[in-house]
C-alpha cells in the first residue's frame, strides 16, 4: 500500500511541473516559426553568468525570441586546456564559473516564465582529457591509436579533446542518459548539438527518440551540421551554412544575388518534409572572426544581410550581441564585455524585422517568385507579400514587380499605405517588408 501510494504521489507530481510549465504560457514552436536567441554566458558576466543573463531576459524577449539556446554550461577539463566551453569534463554538472545547477534552473524557469522554451547546447563528439569518463576508467568509450592511446578527432586541431568511440554500446547508452537528465531534472525543451555530422547518424535516431520518449512532451533538436542524415533521424533543423557562405559572396564580394536563390533551392531538395534551415548571419564560430558589423560594410548592412537571410525560408537565429551591433570579435573562450545599452536603433530594427518575421508567417516561408537582379533581391512570398533588399553599398533603381504598381500596398515597416510607381528607387542596403 505505501509502495502504490509513493506512486501515486510522483504521477501526480509529475503532471503538476507539466501544468505549471502550461500556465506560465511557454510553448516549443514548430520548427519553421522558431525565433532562435544564442545565449554565450561569457558576454553577460566574468563570474556566476547565468544569473547575469536573467535581467536580459524581458530584452530578449522583446526581440521576438520564442527559443534560447544556451552555449555549454558543464565544468572544463584542466588537461591540454584552451578554455574552450566544448571541453566537457562532466556532461551532469555545471561550470562553477557560471553558477551552480539551481542557478541554472532559475534561468530555465525564467525563460519559461516568459513564454519562451530553452535548450542546451550539446557535445557528443567529444570529452576533455580529465572527463569523469575517462578518470573513471571508461578509455574504450574512446578512439584510440594503435598503442592503445586516446586520440583527438581526426581532421581537426581540436587537441584539447578526446574522441569518442561509437562502436561501444555501452558509452552511447550513458551519453542518452546524460541528455535525458537535464530534460527531466531541469526542464529543458531540447538540444543544439554540436557537430553533429561528426556522429553518427544511426545514434542520433536512438537518442532523440529515447529523449522524445523519456519527455513526453515536444522536444526541439537541432543539428549542427548539413548532412541530411542528421534531420532523417529526427533532427528537426539544421545550419544553413552553404547559405550564410553564399550571403557572404554576395555581400563582401560582389557575387549575383541569383546565388542566394540557387543555394536556398540546393539546400532544401536535401530537407526531408517537414524539416527546416536555420538561417542566420553569425554564430559564435563566426564571431571569433568578424563582427556582423565589420563583415557586411556597417550596421545597416549587417541588418539588410539579415532581411536578406531571414525571410529566404526557414527559422531565425540571433547571437547575443548582434542586436546591439557590436563592432569587435568575440571570442567564447573568454569573458568579453557588452555593453547592452548601445546602438538602440539598430536593436529596433532587428525587433521590427522578426516580429514581422513571427508574425505573417508567408512573409518567410518557402513560397517564392523571384523578381531579383544580380543587385536586388527580390521575393514575392505568396500572393500578399514582397520582400525587396538592396544588397550593395549604393544606391540602386529596381523595376517594380509585375502586379506591385499602382495598387495600395503596407509597409510593414512603417505601418504606412503607399503606392508604388514603376521604379523602386533603393538607398545603399535598403530593405523593404511590403503587403497588399
Amino acid at each position: 500500500m505505501k509502495k502504490i501510494l509513493i506512486i501515486a504521489i510522483s504521477i501526480l507530481l509529475f503532471w503538476s511541473c507539466g501544468s505549471s510549465k502550461q500556465e506560465a504560457g511557454y510553448i516549443v514552436p514548430s520548427p519553421d516559426r522558431v525565433v532562435m536567441y544564442q545565449v554565450n554566458p561569457r558576454v553577460f558576466a566574468d563570474t556566476l553568468s547565468l544569473m547575469a543573463v536573467i535581467p536580459q531576459l524581458d530584452s530578449i524577449k522583446s526581440l521576438g525570441t520564442n527559443v534560447v539556446w544556451i552555449m555549454p554550461i558543464y565544468p572544463i577539463g584542466l588537461e591540454k586546456s584552451k578554455n574552450s566551453p566544448y571541453s566537457v569534463a562532466d556532461y551532469c554538472a555545471v561550470n562553477p564559473e557560471f553558477g551552480s545547477l539551481d542557478d541554472f534552473k532559475i534561468l530555465v524557469d525564467e525563460c519559461h516564465k516568459r513564454g519562451m522554451a530553452f535548450i542546451m547546447d550539446w557535445v557528443a563528439n567529444h570529452t576533455a582529457w580529465d572527463s569523469k569518463w575517462i578518470e573513471e576508467g571508461h578509455s574504450d568509450w574512446y578512439v584510440q591509436d594503435s598503442d592503445g592511446n586516446i586520440v583527438y578527432p581526426v581532421g581537426t586541431d581540436w587537441t584539447d579533446v578526446a574522441d569518442l568511440n561509437y562502436d561501444n554500446k555501452d558509452m552511447r547508452q550513458r551519453m542518452i542518459e546524460s541528455m535525458i537528465y537535464w530534460v527531466r531534472e531541469c526542464g529543458v525543451d531540447g538540444f543544439r548539438c554540436d557537430v553533429a555530422d561528426m556522429v553518427p547518424a544511426d545514434f542520433w535516431k536512438e537518442c532523440i527518440d529515447a529523449i522524445r520518449e523519456a519527455a513526453g512532451r515536444p522536444i526541439l533538436m537541432l543539428a549542427e551540421g548539413n548532412g541530411p542524415e542528421n534531420l532523417i533521424s529526427g533532427f528537426d533543423l539544421d545550419y544553413g551554412w552553404d547559405y550564410m557562405h553564399a550571403l557572404r559572396d554576395v555581400f563582401c564580394r560582389d557575387s549575383s544575388v541569383l546565388k542566394l536563390l540557387r543555394v536556398n533551392e540546393k539546400e532544401y531538395a536535401l530537407l526531408p518534409e517537414g524539416k527546416f534551415k536555420l538561417r542566420f548571419t553569425t554564430n559564435h564560430d563566426e564571431a571569433t572572426k568578424l563582427s556582423t558589423v565589420s563583415e557586411f560594410g556597417g550596421p545597416q548592412g549587417a541588418l539588410a544581410a539579415y532581411a536578406a537571410t531571414i525571410y529566404m525560408n526557414g527559422a531565425a537565429l540571433v547571437y547575443g550581441q548582434q542586436e546591439v551591433a557590436y563592432p569587435q570579435t568575440i571570442n567564447f573562450f573568454n569573458y568579453t564585455p557588452v555593453d547592452w545599452t548601445a546602438n538602440p536603433d539598430v536593436r529596433s530594427e532587428y525587433r521590427q524585422m522578426l516580429h514581422i518575421f513571427s508574425e505573417h508567417p508567408a512573409i518567410h516561408g518557402s513560397d517564392n517568385i523571384s523578381f531579383s537582379t544580380d543587385d536586388i533581391l527580390a521575393l514575392q512570398k505568396g500572393e500578399n507579400y514582397l520582400v525587396i533588399v538592396n544588397v550593395r553599398p549604393e544606391a540602386h533603381e529596381f523595376p517594380t514587380p509585375d502586379g506591385w504598381a499602382g495598387v495600395e500596398i503596407k509597409d510593414l515597416r512603417s505601418g504606412a499605405t503607399i503606392e508604388l510607381g514603376e521604379n523602386i528607387a533603393l538607398s545603399k542596403y535598403q530593405y523593404m517588408l511590403l503587403m497588399k
